[in-house]
């Protein structure tokens, strides 16, 4: 459906993510319009042609006329939205989404969903430490992972769509995953990241350290410059899989500890080489 040109599609949410969407896929000729809450977004978006027309308000014309909605909203917003709002949507239409946890939210929208319309979830793993339209881009996707999430209720088409979707968007590596396998994976390779750099960020509260910083120090914490409305909404909706992970991680880190205590330097440069092996193999190619 989605090379489709002729193809309208709806974007709800045209923040940093939604608008990074709209620019990506109006260089393929697709008429783009928005939904979303503030209206100094949507005369930005017009103005730098990175969608067609937009509302602030729940457009009926908007919402039916799309062939394809993209959702780009906090979880218990999206959730919301589809209990309030899904008679709106056309028959036949194809629903996805960006949020960042699928286990908690994915079954319950294709339970309460119209049967003439299908949600396939996907998750894109990029982001910038930014927000709001004005600093979407394009080129925030070349080179990043896109997991698309289907359950036994999705169609082979709506599957199909969404990879090619990821692929529209310039994502180098697109790939399925189950709702489950998708929540443990983002807990380690998301949500323990960022849970590590707030803990590293606020652990020392010492006066004038980032007068005396490195890069090392920079790299790590990048991304403790942090939405906490939305990652702490993240972090409860997948709790158990983050716990696991943090216990994980808990529990290599006091290994560290004691071979420092007991200055086991071999068992310590044998730990090193082995992260060392590893990094490797995340190298963006």
């Amino acid at each position: 459906m989605i090379v489709d040109i002729s193809k309208k599609i709806l974007i709800v949410g045209l923040g940093l993510l939604g608008g990074s969407y709209a620019k990506a896929l109006k260089r393929f000729g697709f008429r783009i319009s928005a939904i979303t809450k503030e209206q100094s977004a949507i005369d930005y978006a017009i103005k730098e042609n990175i969608i067609d027309e937009g509302s602030t308000e729940i457009d009926e014309r908007l919402i039916k006329d799309a062939d394809l909605v993209i959702f780009a909203l906090y979880p218990h917003v999206f959730m919301e939205w589809i209990e309030q709002n899904q008679n709106l949507l056309k028959s036949g239409a194809l629903i996805t989404d960006v949020t960042g946890v699928k286990g908690s939210i994915v079954y319950k929208i294709q339970d309460i969903l119209r049967s003439d319309v299908e949600f396939i979830a996907a998750h894109p793993m990029a982001g910038r430490e930014v927000s709001g339209v004005e600093n979407s881009t394009d080129q925030m996707f070349v080179g990043a992972n896109y997991i698309v999430t289907p359950t036994d209720k999705n169609t082979p088409e709506a599957i199909s769509t969404c990879m090619e979707l990821g692929r529209l968007l310039g994502f180098s590596n697109v790939t399925t995953l189950s709702p489950e396998e998708h929540d443990e994976m983002i807990g380690f390779l998301s949500q323990l990241t960022h849970c590590i750099a707030i803990t590293l960020m606020t652990c020392n509260d010492r006066e004038n350290m980032e007068k005396f910083t490195g890069d090392s120090f920079r790299d790590l914490t990048r991304i403790a410059r942090i939405n906490d409305l939305m990652w702490s909404e993240l972090f409860m909706a997948n709790k158990e899989a983050l716990l696991c992970q943090m216990d994980m991680f808990i529990n290599k880190f006091n290994e560290l500890k004691s071979m420092l205590e007991e200055e086991d330097v071999d068992e310590m440069r044998k730990m090193m080489r082995h992260s060392t092996e590893r990094r490797a193999l995340f190298d963006k190619k």
